[in-house]
């Protein structure tokens, strides 16, 4: 760091001679560089701390999809004197009943739709509490980019957001009614918002340009990993939802004491925000796990002059920034909406709701495998799109065999409606992992992980219309499959008019991506007309 500040000096007073600033800047690198030359592309030092990291999207999964159980409506039967009818009791049947002639089969207190008898005319106050719980997603997404752009960097945005998720889902274990439950799902889904986008920011922030879609995988695994534990969870507390929102409660405050210290900050953000010491410094830690070393007088490339007194660069201030972030929020609002659809929907198939579950946990699987190979031989444009795509034709499967004809004249038929659901939840997990790369990609370092937030809003409102989706498949599922169908496919059109970003390098500001692109985009055509010529 003497050498930085040396540089700066010869700057400010116009001294030195030819031969002492040829010297400084022989050794000054930009992060891409320092990683590439003295670092490595991915080394042990970068795979642990994107595990690391990416540990907190497991219970990320949990707080997302707990949902999908705390709020089923579970099975109720008849009573006949004081004996107990076999058969199970359609919803619309229960509406006709009086109290005291049927029951919940699994107790009063295995949901809150059975805690709070929200059936027949209150049927749709249970979709509201998962409906609000995406939409403080919603808000709590840009909030949190703000924090980890501008004054509190990634890993401190990360702590808050785990933290504040422990409060918040404890809390919910305590409501009177559905109302308060409503409330705390908004404020839990605000407060874990935070979590994914700081993730994948700072496991991909650190590793050479060949390996950012490989390791942006690693917190969709850790995804599934909570994801798949969910069914196990559930059907071991499956009398008390209260129960299993406190078991999940605990997870995220034990991440936040005892493995997040041990992270690194992202030394992007911290050489954009002016902190070029310790930029450095957590470079050189890195090569040191490497078992490599950083030349004690190399400095780094500072991506704002210091002669540079113009306001700091505003997102929404930049025109291809703005058009980009729109395009990104469209295709993120069918995808987010598909994804989470489908999971929410696994009540509406004919199969028992934890192995409906536990299937789709498991194609999550495939899923980050396929999309971990995909992302370093591939474009990321097709790769989404082709995703989408088989999304949406897997969803148009389902609605032809949920039609009642076809039930009924084929005995397998609910099984293929599952291997359907099953392949359409795979391709639409795919298609969600690769725009959470493709977004990081899009966008600099100084407006980066606001880019990913608003991404994340996207992906959150568009969940937040899911479940009023799901409540009317229990009446007409094919009508809920179709609109799936159609949402995903149009994800997949709009994403061509992204730019294409595989292999190409992150950049560190927005005038500087601007610059870049430009020339690039001026290349391409000059090379087009020599071809043509």
């Amino acid at each position: 760091m003497e050498m930085t500040r040396e540089s700066g000096s010869v700057s400010e007073r116009g001294e030195g001679s030819t031969t002492t600033r040829q010297a400084v800047s022989k050794f000054e690198l930009t992060v891409d560089e320092t990683i590439e030359q003295h670092i490595g592309s991915l080394g042990f030092a970068q795979i642990v701390h994107a595990l690391l990291v990416s540990i907190a999207w497991i219970f990320d999964a949990q707080t997302t999809l707990i949902s999908i159980f705390s709020d089923a409506q579970p099975a109720a039967r008849l009573i006949s004197g004081h004996s107990i009818g076999k058969r199970n009791l359609e919803t619309s049947a229960l509406c006709g009943l009086d109290v005291g002639e049927w029951e919940w089969i699994g107790g009063k207190r295995s949901s809150i739709v059975s805690e709070w008898n929200l059936i027949c005319d209150h049927k749709f106050l249970a979709a509201l509490p998962a409906s609000l719980f995406f939409i403080g997603s919603l808000f709590g997404s840009g909030v949190y980019g703000y924090l980890a752009d501008s004054c509190l960097g990634r890993k401190k945005t990360l702590l808050l957001s785990c933290l504040l998720t422990f409060v918040t889902s404890l809390a919910i274990s305590f409501s009177p009614n559905v109302w308060v439950y409503a409330f705390l799902r908004c404020a839990n889904g605000f407060f874990r918002s935070g979590i994914g986008s700081c993730c994948i920011v700072l496991a991909t922030e650190v590793v050479g340009r060949k390996w950012r879609g490989q390791v942006g995988q690693y917190g969709f695994f850790f995804f599934t990993v909570g994801f798949l534990s969910l069914p196990l969870f559930a059907y071991l507390e499956k009398a008390s939802w209260r129960n299993l929102y406190r078991i999940m409660a605990f997870q995220p405050l034990v991440y936040a004491v005892l493995l997040l210290p041990f992270a690194f900050e992202s030394p992007r953000w911290l050489l954009v925000k002016g902190y070029n010491k310790e930029a450095l410094e957590t470079l050189r830690k890195l090569a040191r796990f490497n078992g490599r070393q950083i030349p004690a007088d190399l400095c780094l490339v500072d991506p704002i002059p210091a002669n540079d007194q113009t306001q700091p660069e505003k997102l929404w201030k930049t025109r291809w920034a703005v058009k980009r972030v729109v395009m990104v929020m469209l295709v993120g609002f069918g995808t987010g909406f598909v994804y989470y659809g489908i999971q929410l929907n696994s009540e509406n198939l004919d199969f028992n709701l934890y192995l409906t579950v536990a299937v789709n946990a498991l194609m999550e699987i495939p899923a980050v495998f396929i999309g971990s190979i995909l992302l370093g031989i591939m474009n990321r444009r097709p790769l989404f799109s082709n995703s989408s795509y088989l999304a949406g034709v897997s969803c148009v499967l389902c609605a032809v065999l949920s039609l009642p004809r076809v039930i009924n004249a084929n005995a397998v038929s609910k099984y293929l409606q599952l291997a359907a659901e099953a392949v359409g939840f795979m391709a639409s997990s795919t298609a969600y992992d690769v725009l959470y790369v493709y977004c990081v990609e899009l966008f600099p370092t100084n407006v980066r992980n606001l880019a990913v937030s608003f991404l994340r809003q996207a992906f959150m409102l568009g969940a937040s219309a899911a479940p009023l989706l799901v409540a009317l498949g229990r009446v007409s599922p094919l009508m809920s499959f179709i609109v799936f169908a159609v949402a995903s496919v149009l994800s997949g059109v709009l994403s061509l008019w992204l730019r294409e970003t595989w292999n190409a390098p992150l950049y560190d500001t927005l005038k500087q991506q601007e610059k870049e692109e430009n020339l690039e985009r001026g290349g391409q055509t000059r090379l087009a007309t020599t071809t043509s010529g």
